[in-house]
């Protein structure tokens, strides 16, 4: 039984994502770890190999700007580093995503707990989504709870829209050409928390993670606007949660390295009318209604 790691970056130092940390992260129980490196100049790929491990290989790659629309590029880096590993399970971390050292292992015993089961396609893993700084963390239900990281490398699984989940598809021309939906993979929940540090950034790489990011779905005047909109403020957004937890050990250094103050300020929340109205009910039984899920639970 073979594990392969795979993910994908482009100047993940100028965007203040801990890709470093995610790979150091995920490597314990990986035999391999393929990363897709896009075309970067702020010693992204330099800092990938001074890591000096024999299991990540690097694939050198540039982004194309005729996939800017509605984050195709993300999926098409996924594939990438996908189609190069060899494993017999592929284990998907995005570079803002790091597993707690004392859960990875969960991984590894799910994995060998269903290998000869071939009803189960792959693994959904917890997500916290850290916001603001790394003290606070958001809990709206416009967060997902879950999301497909492990899955079997002999199912055809392809990265779905924007890289976010992942589908089995019979063909790779139906994925290509949009014509084919693709099949929802049958999971399996692991107790491996993801804990993802996508809100949490310095205030400069904040603004160009929310510039490059909204490049990727939106038109350039619709950027700046958008841009605007935002105005940077961490506050503007639904709703967040004190964390009591502690950190992965890969992310004490750049804890303790924050050198912005965030507090969450409740008066400028801001809430789309619907979820204002049902967040208290879903608060109070406990579960999320009529929540997407990109996969079938087992």
């Amino acid at each position: 039984m073979k594990i392969s790691g795979f993910s994908y970056v482009r100047n993940g130092f100028d965007y203040g994502v801990p890709f470093i940390e995610a790979i150091k992260s995920a490597l314990p129980i990986c035999d391999e770890f393929i990363i897709a490196v896009g075309d970067s100049s702020d010693g992204t790929r330099e800092a990938i190999a001074d890591l000096n491990s024999d299991k990540i290989r690097m694939i050198d790659t540039i982004w194309d700007p005729n996939l800017k629309t509605g984050g195709k590029i993300f999926a098409q880096q996924t594939n990438i580093a996908l189609d190069q590993i060899t494993g017999d399970w592929a284990f998907h971390i995005q570079a803002d995503e790091v597993i707690h050292e004392k859960q990875i292992n969960n991984i590894k015993k799910a994995i060998e707990q269903y290998d000869a089961d071939y009803s189960v396609d792959g693994f959904i893993l917890p997500f916290l989504h850290f916001w603001g700084g790394y003290n606070y963390y958001r809990n709206s239900r416009r967060v997902h709870n879950f999301e497909i990281r492990i899955f079997r490398n002999s199912i055809g699984a392809r990265s779905y829209r924007d890289s976010q989940g992942f589908r089995k598809y019979s063909s790779m021309e139906g994925y290509q050409n949009g014509t084919e939906k693709g099949e929802k993979l049958r999971v399996k929940l692991v107790d491996a928390t993801v804990y993802h540090y996508n809100g949490v950034r310095p205030p400069v790489a904040f603004r160009k993670k929310a510039q490059m990011f909204g490049e990727q779905y939106l038109e350039k005047e619709a950027v700046e606007k958008q841009l605007i909109k935002i105005n940077y403020d961490w506050n503007i957004v639904d709703r967040v949660a004190l964390f009591k937890g502690v950190h992965p050990c890969y992310m004490h250094e750049k804890v303790n390295a924050q050198n912005w103050e965030y507090t969450f300020d409740k008066s400028k929340a801001r809430w789309k009318l619907k979820d204002r109205f049902i967040q208290p009910i879903e608060d109070f039984i406990g579960f999320k209604i009529g929540e997407y899920k990109n996969y079938k639970l087992i």
